[in-house]
């Protein structure tokens, strides 16, 4: 019997060793971890349980019959996170480079199916260089299998895929099925054809780095989500966007303590808004305030930077953030903004946490470029999430709310549930000065002096129009309120919220406008 046991533990060890001592040497020396590795930074200490460690691969072609490697390129299994259970896979660059077989794809499925069983997030850790062309269309089936389970595990668990290599063809798609996509400076890239295809096809050259590279994606793009300086820094954030969720779509965030008799009115947010109504400010400096220990974790920082979106906690409670950004473009709604809030309105909801929309919107970006792609379809997405979305909304409106956008940013009128406004807010269809140069076209151009006319209605419509007032007479706002009390009245919101039930028609599902 001691033999037996030495055996299983021999196999055991020659698994865990992958593609063998220099495949792992080589692996290290492009600045990248071992599958086994990055489970061992991302997980509670001795929490990982393995599945399928000795499943190896039944192809016979091209040579295959005489390369076997225990687990197949991937790693399976079970672990705790923050004290909670998660399921994951990690891809082995070191066997077959990553590249996805039919057994490969079963393993990663049998995890899938019992996340969503127990109700578990998944974590896909990949590396790989895509579909094993030695098994032709077994392999390609396999992905489409995985491509199958996220999309039936969408909304019931949270996905989190994470870059740590190469992504490419068909292996792209499943990260982007995902809720967030993680990706490594330098060493991880996606693309549905690599540079050498592009330059075959479109005669275009480009890198890798350049084509599909994480600060490509980063910026512009808006496939990544989170970019990091080292795979490291990358699992430890992993961890740190966990904490803001709960495990699947009937839970909800876990709260932290917090002490309510502590909050007291912050005077710092008075002194944000500029005198000047046109002037720029930092809306991160209102959200820093607003937050437990100005802990925002900002989701695709560098993508479409008009628009913020992120996790926080206010009052031991996660919340998600949306907030125009006055620093660029004014804050406006633009194409790439409405699609970027929509996706991350839309996984709020799905997953019970509350939203906190801070608005300074000024309308929607005009121009032939944004209507002839799309403006109105992409900025009705924004619209539509905010609608369709039954969890706690709270809204602070700290200066401009005009037009369409007032609306479309989780007004009264779709649901939002308080909607609170600074004194420097300005509700209206449109700016003053727009406003009265149509209103009061025929005045303006028929006075002596024009331009003394203009200023005079000017400062008529914004002594009359220009505030919160007329919007809270009917109801729109539920309070005007000073800014130093903001953080006060969103724990008490959020904390009355907590029991909050709402429902939307029965249907299959709707048809929000892609």
């Amino acid at each position: 019997m001691a033999g037996k046991f030495q055996d299983l533990k021999d196999r055991k060890e020659k698994a865990k060793l992958g593609g063998g001592a220099d495949k792992i040497e080589a692996q290290h020396k492009k600045g990248k971890l071992t599958a086994f590795e990055r489970i061992e930074l991302l997980v509670d200490e001795g929490s990982f349980e393995e599945i399928d460690m000795f499943v190896k691969h039944r192809a016979n072609d091209f040579g295959l019959d005489k390369q076997h490697y225990p687990g197949d390129g991937v790693v399976t299994g079970f672990a705790k996170i923050n004290g909670r259970p998660v399921a994951l896979y990690s891809q082995d660059f070191t066997v077959f480079g990553g590249s996805l077989s039919e057994t490969h794809a079963e393993k990663i499925i049998k995890i899938m199916n019992m996340a969503m069983k127990i109700g578990a997030p998944v974590i896909g850790l990949n590396d790989s260089g895509g579909a094993r062309i030695q098994e032709g269309v077994v392999s390609l089936g396999g992905y489409a299998d995985i491509f199958l389970l996220n999309t039936l595990a969408s909304g019931v668990v949270p996905q989190i895929s994470v870059v740590m290599g190469p992504c490419a063809g068909g292996a792209v798609y499943s990260p982007a099925i995902t809720d967030f996509i993680f990706m490594v400076k330098n060493t991880s890239y996606m693309f549905v054809t690599g540079p050498n295809v592009v330059k075959t096809v479109t005669h275009e050259d480009v890198s890798f780095e350049d084509l599909g590279g994480a600060e490509t994606h980063a910026s512009k793009s808006g496939v990544a989500h989170f970019i990091y300086e080292n795979e490291i820094e990358t699992l430890l954030n992993v961890k740190r966007l966990l904490a803001f969720l709960p495990q699947n779509f009937m839970d909800k965030p876990e709260e932290y303590e917090f002490d309510t008799d502590a909050l007291s009115p912050d005077k710092r947010l008075n002194g944000i808004i500029p005198e000047n109504p046109n002037k720029p400010y930092d809306m991160k400096q209102v959200i820093n305030l607003l937050v437990d220990e100005k802990d925002f974790f900002e989701v695709q920082s560098s993508y479409a930077e008009n628009i913020i979106v992120g996790f926080a906690r206010i009052g031991g409670m996660s919340v998600g953030i949306v907030a125009n950004q006055p620093e660029v473009l004014a804050g406006v709604l633009d194409i790439n903004a409405s699609v970027k809030g929509a996706r991350f309105v839309r996984f709020c909801d799905a997953f019970n946490i509350p939203l906190l929309v801070i608005e300074d919107v000024p309308g929607f970006l005009p121009g032939t470029e944004q209507e002839w792609n799309g403006i109105i379809r992409h900025g009705s997405k924004l619209l539509f999430a905010f609608c369709e979305a039954t969890v706690p909304k709270v809204t602070v409106i700290t200066r401009k709310a005009y037009g369409g956008a007032y609306d479309v940013m989780n007004s009264k009128h779709i649901r939002g549930d308080f909607n609170y406004a600074w004194p420097s807010a300005e509700i209206a269809v449109m700016g003053p000065k727009g406003a009265v140069e149509i209103i009061f076209k025929k005045e303006i151009t028929q006075a002596k002096d024009p331009d003394k006319e203009l200023e005079q209605k000017l400062s008529e419509y914004i002594v009359k129009f220009a505030n919160p007032y007329i919007a809270a007479e009917r109801g729109y706002i539920d309070d005007v309120i000073l800014p130093e009390e903001t953080k006060i009245k969103l724990v008490k919101a959020f904390r009355l919220l907590k029991t909050k039930v709402d429902k939307n028609p029965k249907k299959k599902h709707g048809n929000i406008p892609l």
